[in-house]
């Protein structure tokens, strides 16, 4: 644990939210002992209510009022936690404001976000700042975009330890998944969708397979690497039958790796090139499906950019704040398999597997379990300072674990 003083290890701002209330209650069930851990949001009256049916372990947990556009609120909130977990989105509306004050304070930060123009301003704006201060601010601790950035990193960690070279080709594939769409992130997509529009610059710094990397001019010229492309399974790996099709969140998560890869110098390679994609069968009509996903992905984008077909659209997409039954949450599930090839020629493969409705009860596992791993073994992570970070090289091996003992199935082995 850290030695600064605060009077809270773990803050949950946005706790009367949907995903927010899921945290909440996975903390007072999981958290050990005597973490200290608060509830922030903009009324005292709804945290109440969300305490109340968190029982008798989150009792005496404290309510702390925040606004994202009340800066003091904010400031306050950072100055009294050693870790802030936020849920607030989407982010780039409302979190630039609590990344400045939790990089200023030195305090940890973790969220959800899956949007690239918020978490790319974030780095510009605050890295330093946060570096300086010592605070980690590590975006993406949910299905955005933890399963990828922990496959890949124990993918490497396997390969590291055969001394099987670096890695290359490297796919993860959406083998299978069960779940809802949160009404978050489609929130999330028409916020993005508003800012590229009519920014050109913006559009293509998104675009760019390196528009979260540290330093852009430094990143290997690999050609072309597209996020949302029709691949043969067995160009991926041998036996892998079928045609795949783009993973609608592969253009948010394939950048967040890279970043992951740039930040430890390169230590996947600089010849790694990845891209992830998703399972739609392996019958002789996987082509036209894997083809139907993608005009299906593309459909949604441009009716979301077009006002007519949006106001449709948005009287049937789920609002923020909405979700899935508890019931339809337990029967969710993902598992994702990662294929990569090595300098080396060998091949290995890492699963990252879970129970639970991957937008909302896997990701408060997710998302809990980033956040104490941030407050109570911090002198564990790896020594990458501070800074605007990634789950792999903020957390690492640390979360690898406390994932694995919270039920999820993530390992690595040489095919």
């Amino acid at each position: 644990m850290t030695s600064r003083a605060r009077d809270l290890d773990v803050v949950v701002y946005g706790a009367t939210g949907f995903v927010g209330r899921l945290v909440a209650e996975y903390l007072a069930r999981k958290a050990p002992a005597g973490t200290r851990i608060g509830l922030a949001g903009r009324s005292v009256d709804k945290l109440e209510q969300v305490r109340a049916g968190l029982g008798s372990a989150a009792k005496d947990w404290p309510l702390l009022r925040a606004d994202a556009t009340d800066d003091a609120s904010l400031r306050a909130l950072a100055d009294t936690a050693h870790v802030v977990a936020t849920t607030v989105g989407p982010y780039a509306k409302y979190g630039l404001p609590l990344v400045r004050a939790c990089a200023e304070a030195g305090t940890d930060y973790v969220d959800l976000t899956g949007e690239t123009p918020f978490t790319r301003e974030s780095i510009d704006l605050f890295h330093d700042t946060a570096a300086s201060s010592g605070a980690r601010i590590v975006h993406s601790c949910g299905f955005d975009s933890i399963p990828s950035d922990l496959g890949v990193h124990v993918l490497h960690r396997q390969v590291e330890a055969d001394g099987g070279g670096e890695l290359t080709d490297t796919t993860l594939v959406v083998t299978s998944m069960r779940g809802g769409v949160s009404g978050g992130t489609i929130d999330s997509l028409r916020t993005q969708i508003d800012m590229t529009k009519h920014d050109a610059a913006l559009r293509r710094l998104t675009a760019s397979p390196y528009s979260l990397s540290p330093d852009r001019a430094a990143e290997p010229d690999l050609g072309r690497q597209s996020d949302m492309a029709l691949v043969r399974g067995s160009d991926i790996a041998p036996g892998l039958s079928g045609w795949k099709a783009p993973f609608f969140m592969g253009p948010y998560n394939t950048r967040v790796v890279r970043r992951s890869n740039a930040l430890t110098g390169y230590a996947y390679g600089r010849r790694f090139r990845y891209r992830e994609v998703m399972n739609v069968g392996s019958s002789f009509a996987s082509p036209a499906i894997a083809g139907g996903v993608a005009a299906g992905m593309g459909a949604l984008v441009a009716g979301l950019a077009f006002p007519p077909t949006r106001w449709l659209l948005d009287r049937v997409l789920p609002e923020p704040g909405q979700g899935p039954s508890e019931k339809s949450q337990r029967s969710g599930h993902f598992t994702m398999d990662v294929q990569g090839r090595t300098t080396t020629g060998a091949r290995y493969t890492a699963r990252v597997a879970a129970k639970g409705d991957p937008g909302y009860a896997a990701t408060a596992v997710m998302f809990g379990e980033s956040a104490l791993a941030l407050a109570l073994e911090r002198d564990a992570l790896p020594d990458s300072g501070g800074g605007v970070l990634t789950p792999a090289t903020a957390l690492g091996d640390v979360l690898v674990q406390r994932l694995r003992n919270a039920g999820l199935d993530i390992h690595a082995r040489r095919q």
